[in-house]
C-alpha cells in the first residue's frame, strides 16, 4: 500500500509519496486527496493529527479511506512495553509526546502558532516503522495503530455530520421536568418550589441548597449525623427533607449538564457535534470535548430524532468485558457461558452460581478487584470454574502491585505508577521508598494493582470495539451512493454502542452490517477462539427507544 505523508509549509502543503514529492497551496489538497482517493491503488495518508488535517477535507465532501495518525501511534508505542523506546528517541519526542489535538474545528489544518509545525512528521513515521520491525508482537501493535488512526477517521467524521438533535423536543423535555425556561440567575419553578420544601423541612430558610458547605451545616443542625453531602450518603438518611432534596439533586444535575445552556452551546442546525477524542483514556475508550456525548442521559435522549426518511441503527454488545476476558485468557468455559446467550444467564445455567445477580456481581469483582463482601464470596466460586480468566486478572493485578507496566492484548501498556516504592519507577531515575507509612504504601500497592487488573481487560475491550467501528465504517460506506452525507454514517460512540443513521431503506442492511463487523472485530483479536458477540439491535425514529 502506498503511503502519502502531508506536512505543513507555510500556507502550503508538501506532498511526499514514494519516488515523488509535490508541493500544494492549501486549498488544492482537497482536490488532490480526492483525485487520489478515487484510484484504484489503495493508499495510506500519514499525518500528524486527525484532527488538524480531516475536518478541512471533510468540509469540502472529501473521505479518506486510511490514515496513519503520527500522534495517536507515538502515544500508543510510547507506553508499549513491546517497543524499544530507543528506536523512538529524538530531539522531536519530547514535542510529540505533548502534541494534543485540536478541538476547534474552525482552527484545524492551518491553526496559528502550531506545535505540530514544529515537528517532522516524515522522520516521526520512519521512527515509529522502525519501532514496529523490531517489536515484539508485531501484528497486533500493527493492528492497533491501524485501528486507532481509523477511529481518528471515524470521530471526526461523527463530529462532521453531527447526530440528529430537535432543539423544540429538547426545550419541551426541559419544561416538562423543571417548568419554563427562566430568566437568566434564576432557578426554574421546579428547582425552586424544592428549594423551598427542603428550607423548610431543614429549618434554614437562607439555605442554598447548590451549596455543600451549607447543605452539609444545615443538615447537622436538623440533627443528622453525617460528614458529606455524596447522595449515596444522603439515600441513607431518614428524614421528612430528604425526598425533596435527592429530586432537587437529580433535577439540579440534569440542568447543569444537559439544560438550556447546553442547548444553546452545543446544538445547532439540527445537529448536536462534540468532538470525539479517540485514546483519550489511558486504557484507549474514547474520551469527547463538550457537551458530554459518552455520557447522554435518558431524559434527554428523546429528543435524538432521526432525519425524516432516514431511521437510527441502535446496537450495543452485553457484558463485552467479560467477553474480552474470556477471548484474550482462551478460557473455553467462559466462552461457554457467553455462547450465544447472556452470559451471567450462562453462568447459572453451568452450575457456578444460583443466580444471575450472583453472576454479575462475582464477575465485577473479578474484573475490579471486588475481595470483600458479595463479589469476594463469589471469587473462589468463579476461580475453580475459570481459572484462565480469573488467572489472567490476578496476575495483572499482582504485576501491578509489583509496580510492573501490564499490556492490553494488541500491545498498549499501562501507565507507571507515580508513587516511589514502585521499582520500575526508581529503576527510571525516581527517588527510592524512603520510608514512611507502610500501611498506605501497601494501600496504594493494593490500589494499583486493581487498575492493572482492569487495566488489561478494559484496554483489550476497547480494542475490539476500534475493530467494530473500522470494519463497519467501510460497510456502512460500501452500502450506499453519493456523497458522505447520503450514506449511513456512524453518529454516536459509547464505548459498547453505536447509533448508525441511515436511510430509512437501509436499516435492515445496516443491521446486518453491524453484526458482521462485530464478528470480524473478534476475528481480528481472538481468530479462531469460539468467542460470540451477541448483539441487541433497534431500528428507531429516536435514539430514547432504543433504550
Amino acid at each position: 500500500m502506498e503511503r502519502i505523508v502531508l506536512r505543513r509549509r507555510g500556507g502550503d502543503v508538501e506532498v511526499r509519496g514514494p519516488g515523488a514529492t509535490v508541493r500544494l497551496p492549501a486549498e488544492h489538497l482537497p482536490a488532490h486527496v480526492a483525485e487520489r482517493e478515487h484510484r484504484p491503488e489503495p493508499v495510506r495518508w500519514v499525518w500528524d493529527d486527525t484532527t488538524r488535517w480531516y475536518p478541512a477535507l471533510l468540509d469540502r465532501g472529501v473521505r479518506v479511506a486510511r490514515c496513519a495518525d503520527l500522534r495517536l501511534c507515538h502515544a500508543i508505542l510510547r507506553r508499549s512495553p513491546l517497543v524499544d523506546q530507543a528506536l523512538l528517541a529524538d530531539d522531536e519526542t519530547p514535542g510529540w509526546d505533548v502534541l494534543q489535538p485540536v478541538t476547534d474545528t474552525d482552527a484545524a489544518l492551518f491553526p496559528l502558532d502550531d506545535p505540530a509545525d514544529l515537528l517532522d512528521p516524515v522522520a516521526e513515521h520512519d521512527r515509529q516503522q522502525a519501532a514496529l520491525e523490531a517489536a515484539g508482537s508485531r501484528r497486533g501493535l500493527e493492528l492497533l495503530l491501524a485501528a486507532e488512526s481509523s477511529g481518528a477517521l471515524v470521530a471526526a467524521e461523527m463530529t462532521h455530520a453531527g447526530l440528529p438533535w430537535r432543539a423544540d423536543v429538547h426545550d419541551r423535555l426541559l419544561a416538562g421536568l423543571l417548568g419554563p425556561r427562566p430568566a437568566a440567575g434564576q432557578r426554574p419553578a421546579v428547582l425552586g418550589r424544592l428549594a423551598g420544601e427542603i428550607r423548610a423541612g431543614l429549618g434554614a430558610p437562607a439555605l442554598n441548597p447548590d451549596s455543600p458547605g451549607e447543605l452539609l451545616r444545615a443538615l447537622q443542625g436538623a440533627g443528622l449525623a453525617v460528614t458529606d453531602t455524596r447522595s449515596w450518603t444522603l439515600e441513607q438518611l431518614d428524614h421528612p427533607a430528604l425526598p425533596a432534596l435527592l429530586e432537587y439533586r437529580r433535577l439540579a444535575r440534569l440542568m447543569t449538564a444537559n439544560g438550556w445552556a447546553w442547548l444553546d452551546a452545543w446544538v445547532r442546525d439540527g445537529r448536536f457535534r462534540p468532538s470525539f477524542l479517540p485514546g483519550g483514556v489511558v486504557t484507549g475508550r474514547w474520551a469527547s470535548h463538550g457537551g458530554g456525548a459518552l455520557s447522554m442521559p435518558v431524559q434527554v435522549r428523546p429528543a435524538a430524532i432521526a432525519d425524516d426518511g432516514w431511521r437510527f441503527v441502535v446496537a450495543d454488545v452485553a457484558q463485552l468485558e467479560p467477553r474480552v476476558l474470556a477471548g484474550m485468557s482462551g478460557d473455553g468455559a467462559m466462552a461457554e457461558a457467553a455462547r450465544g446467550r447472556d452470559l451471567y444467564q450462562g453462568m447459572v445455567a453451568g452450575g457456578v452460581v444460583a443466580t444471575r445477580a450472583e453472576a454479575k456481581v462475582g464477575m465485577l469483582g473479578a474484573l475490579y478487584g471486588g475481595t470483600r463482601g458479595e463479589s469476594g464470596r463469589m471469587m473462589p466460586r468463579l476461580a475453580r470454574r475459570y481459572p484462565r480468566a480469573i488467572g489472567l486478572v490476578e496476575e495483572a493485578a499482582r504485576a501491578g502491585e509489583r509496580g510492573e507496566v501490564v499490556r492490553t492484548l494488541l500491545g498498549r501498556g499501562s501507565p507507571l505508577p507515580a508513587a516511589g516504592w514502585a521499582q520500575r519507577g526508581a529503576d527510571l531515575g525516581e527517588p527510592p521508598d524512603d520510608g514512611g507509612d507502610r500501611q498506605e504504601r501497601e494501600r496504594h500497592r493494593r490500589a494499583w494493582g486493581r487498575f492493572t487488573r482492569n487495566f488489561v481487560v478494559q484496554g483489550t475491550a476497547a480494542e475490539w470495539a476500534l475493530c467494530w467501528l473500522a470494519d463497519l465504517r467501510n460497510r456502512l460506506w460500501a452500502l450506499g451512493e453519493g456523497p458522505p452525507s447520503a450514506r449511513p454514517h456512524l453518529v454516536i460512540f459509547l464505548h459498547d454502542e453505536v447509533v448508525v443513521h441511515t436511510p430509512e431503506h437501509l436499516a435492515a442492511e445496516v443491521g446486518e452490517a453491524v453484526r458482521e463487523a462485530a464478528v470480524e472485530a473478534g476475528r481480528l483479536l481472538f481468530g479462531g477462539f469460539p468467542l460470540d458477540f451477541p448483539l441487541d439491535v433497534a431500528v428507531v425514529s429516536s435514539w430514547a427507544d432504543a433504550s
